[in-house]
């Protein structure tokens, strides 16, 4: 997740020229597999992503100085766009890439579970795309108030709250059209799949864990869909106009802006959860 100046161009590079604004999709497709050609390309046989240290998909990320990456997946980005606000795109496109697997649209009543960096993106993706009520669900209070803020109409607490029941309250007793899962644990999975109304939806982005019980009979009985959700394909241009004309709104999210330096302890204070920490940006 970066933004940066064009330092160089190998003779791939088309119409970019060196001191361009830009940033780029982490996910290196080879554009040639069936699923490349398909436009599926967060699919693709050969992926890569940058930054990402399991041995499928590794390779080399951007905190350094220089980083080079192929002309495909480069977007030239607004003056008026801060690097700042140009490196979210890539979880606002993993967002935007769960609303539309989701299949919601305007009037849908949708349920949000977790609301880090993901789920507050989420929120106001489907707020600008005319979805509501939109509930946000998450154990920080703080996490909820924002969501709020944001374009939510109410935030649940699951230590407070049994949060289908809540939800079927809300909606007379039918339940929500679209829920997005963006934690990846048995229960939060649970908790989505029961805020559901009949033939719902259900966009699992959050895998925290590789695997998590299945409520199948109330899969089947209630012809519930289940949307598998990952990284984007082919969004960040519709992200990149959102951030520029602030529909988008990640200001709130961006909670620390520091040196390269200053790395190993913000990622300790992230990996302990302290409170108010969200997404930090690293200067190289």
């Amino acid at each position: 997740e970066a933004a940066g100046v064009v330092a160089g161009t190998g003779g791939g590079a088309g119409n970019l020229t060196e001191g361009q604004r830009v940033t780029f999709d982490s996910t290196i497709y080879c554009g040639a597999c069936d699923f490349c050609r398909k436009g599926q390309v967060n699919l693709c046989e050969n992926r890569r992503v940058i930054g990402v240290s399991c041995d499928e998909y590794r390779r080399h990320g951007a905190f350094a100085e220089y980083v080079a990456v192929p002309r495909r997946v480069v977007y030239p980005i607004a003056d008026s766009l801060s690097f700042e606000k140009a490196a979210t795109v890539e979880p606002l496109s993993v967002a935007v890439h769960a609303v539309k697997r989701s299949g919601a649209s305007r009037g849908d009543t949708v349920v949000v579970v977790g609301a880090g960096m993901i789920g507050l993106l989420a929120v106001q993706v489907l707020k600008a795309r005319g979805c509501g009520p939109v509930f946000a669900v998450d154990p920080d209070q703080g996490r909820l108030e924002l969501a709020c803020r944001l374009g939510a109409q109410e935030g649940f607490d699951p230590a407070q709250a049994e949060i289908p029941a809540e939800v079927l309250r809300r909606t007379g007793g039918r339940g929500a059209d679209i829920v997005l899962e963006a934690v990846g644990l048995a229960s939060t999975v649970q908790t989505a799949a029961g805020c559901l109304r009949k033939g719902g939806a259900l966009a699992l982005v959050g895998n925290l864990c590789p695997e998590v019980p299945l409520a199948l009979q109330k899969v089947v009985a209630r012809e519930l869909s289940l949307f598998g959700c990952c990284a984007s394909s082919g969004d960040y241009p519709e992200c990149l106009e959102m951030l520029a004309e602030g529909v988008v709104r990640v200001d709130e999210l961006i909670s620390a802006t520091a040196p390269l330096a200053q790395g190993p302890e913000l990622f300790a204070r992230l990996y302990n959860k302290e409170k108010g920490l969200l997404k930090v940006c690293l200067l190289p």
